[in-house]
């Protein structure tokens, strides 16, 4: 399943769970979207979340409002963002594709009811009591980025298997899932007898690949997520 299949998915899920409950307490629902990045670079995972409220019969404009809130990569905005939207008053958070968004609007409210779409464990992180029941005012998608870290290294060994020397880039800003992702791919490296360079990038960096001595150099502009 694509990630705009998975925000797809969550305009339903955002719309099936607290807004029919909540129908009732305002004229027109309104959901809080609480996006890390900016809406250029998420234009097309928008279009899809208004698609799938469409799909279930929520217009934006008509019968639902959406109040947009965007972090532009800035992770320390994200808690005064989400209070914004607490004091709004919105009938549901949304928090796709940025466990920091997900964590700070669980941070700013225990009542609203608040859907997420990330990679890391939301047990782990306490986001939610278990996968089968998450409890509380919090649930959504998990796309289990981090379980797959380690095989990722282990497919781009077996497409180069000369190469010694491989390169992770991570957000730092986003610790938890930069560092669980981290020590796993350490440790696939170790097991592939291969070096492991972990680059720390919180805005726009490029990564290009030097292929001698089989080894991925960073130079400028890869978006740290």
């Amino acid at each position: 399943m694509t990630r705009r299949e998975f925000i797809t998915l969550l305009g339903g899920a955002a719309v099936a769970w607290p807004l029919v409950a909540r129908a009732q307490q305002a004229a027109m629902p309104v959901i809080g979207f609480l996006g890390g990045e900016s809406l250029d670079l998420w234009a097309n995972y928008v279009r899809a979340f208004q698609q799938g409220l469409r799909d279930t019969d929520y217009i934006e404009g008509q019968n639902v409002a959406i109040e947009y809130r965007w972090a532009e990569g800035h992770t320390d905005r994200l808690p005064a963002l989400a209070f914004e939207l607490v004091r709004r008053q919105v009938t549901v958070i949304v928090a796709p594709g940025s466990t920091p968004a997900a964590l700070a609007a669980k941070a700013a409210t225990a009542t609203i009811p608040i859907v997420f779409v990330i990679g890391p464990d939301p047990v782990g992180l306490g986001l939610v009591a278990s996968l089968a029941r998450p409890g509380g005012n919090v649930t959504g998608v998990v796309t289990l980025n981090v379980e797959i870290a380690q095989k990722r290294l282990e497919l781009l060994h077996e497409l180069f298997p000369a190469a010694t020397s491989f390169a992770l880039v991570v957000n730092p800003t986003n610790p938890a899932l930069a560092e669980p992702v981290s020590k796993d791919v350490e440790m696939a490296a170790r097991m592939l007898g291969v070096t492991l360079h972990v680059l720390h990038a919180s805005s726009g960096v490029r990564v290009s690949v030097a292929r001698d001595q089989g080894c991925a150099q960073p130079s400028r502009e890869l978006r740290g997520s």
